[in-house]
């Protein structure tokens, strides 16, 4: 049975993308079995696996209002070494459709029921807000990866996110827990960094990840080339704690 992780959160620009599109990479790179869901309309973790979200015919947005299955849509990120169920702009359409549509917060995790034994981890990139995609991939997932900076506001918005997750859990998804909480672009030469971090692990104590994915212009360069970080430049800092990642996530599955 697949692990399906949710990574989340309602705030942009804390890594979210840059983690889905590298963590797949890297558990491939393990030699385990990888399905990519992106479900943001900017499709950046479509364009980041190196497949053009201008040139598809089918996307997630068909697969959820019922116009296609998932083996129809899906296709195969060579350079990453895994499979993406991709999007694009029509995505957002998605939103005002499912409104009218039965079953509506359960439409992904049906779809992906179906293929639970071809993967080992299903990964769902979340769009950056508390929306109906994002709870499909909430009630999908078993886990939720919570990528987030050391930053006041990233505080503020936790709180936030914890809340939506105990409310899918109450009515929707009662299996539904916290994978840990990734703090990325981390600057450890930051007092309030650091000052962030340490209220993390306090608060949450072994729900936070160990790595620390830092600063870092190769996680930023990769994308425009198509390819993972931990595939344009493995050696990296940021592919390195990738790596390091995707080591404790199979770690976690070995002790559970």
């Amino acid at each position: 049975m697949a692990r399906v992780l949710a990574v989340v959160n309602q705030k942009g620009g804390v890594g979210k993308t840059t983690t889905s599109v590298n963590l797949a990479a890297a558990l491939a790179q393990a030699e385990r079995r990888i399905l990519l869901v992106d479900l943001d309309p900017q499709g950046n973790a479509t364009m980041g696996s190196g497949v053009d979200k201008r040139s598809l015919g089918r996307t997630v947005y068909h697969m959820l209002v019922g116009l296609a299955e998932l083996p129809q849509v899906r296709v195969r990120a060579e350079r990453g070494g895994f499979d993406l169920l991709p999007a694009n702009r029509e995505l957002a359409g998605a939103e005002i459709e499912l409104v009218e549509l039965g079953r509506r917060e359960v439409r992904l995790k049906e779809a992906l029921g179906h293929i639970d034994s071809e993967y080992d981890f299903v990964l769902i990139d979340c769009p950056p807000s508390l929306s109906l995609l994002t709870v499909n991939g909430l009630t999908a997932a078993q886990r939720v990866l919570i990528p987030m900076q050391c930053e006041y506001y990233a505080l503020e918005g936790l709180s936030d996110l914890v809340a939506t997750i105990k409310r899918v859990r109450s009515n929707l998804n009662p299996q539904l827990e916290i994978a840990g909480l990734l703090r990325t672009m981390y600057d450890p030469r930051n007092t309030l960094s650091q000052q962030v971090s340490q209220q993390l692990e306090q608060h949450f104590g072994n729900k936070v990840y160990r790595t620390l994915v830092p600063r870092n212009v190769r996680l930023a360069e990769a994308p425009s080339y198509g390819v993972p970080a931990v595939l344009w430049d493995g050696a990296s800092k940021g592919a390195q704690a990738y790596v390091a990642l995707a080591a404790e996530i199979l770690a976690q599955g070995q002790a559970a």
